[in-house]
């Protein structure tokens, strides 16, 4: 089973790197871009079968070690 896990910085929290694509994408003439959050993708390739431990299992996986639940959230998806 795969699972997908969406990480993006909290609300609130400095973003430095989307500020920098932010500022990029303005000096190549796209102008409408009023705001740039960047995150990252983590994918897992399970040996679980069953989907809702599956689910419990990598939300162990986040809180413990994938995110820094201070600063970031995370959503978990099983494909």
């Amino acid at each position: 089973m795969k699972a997908r896990v969406h990480i993006t910085l909290k609300n609130g929290i400095l973003d430095p790197q989307g500020a920098a694509v932010s500022h990029s994408l303005g000096a190549l003439g796209f102008d409408n871009v009023n705001d740039v959050r960047q995150g990252k993708v983590i994918e897992l390739d399970l040996a679980e079968t069953n989907k809702a431990v599956a689910e419990a299992t990598v939300t162990q996986m986040c809180e413990k070690l994938l995110a820094n639940t201070v600063i970031e959230n995370y959503a978990v998806e099983i494909l």
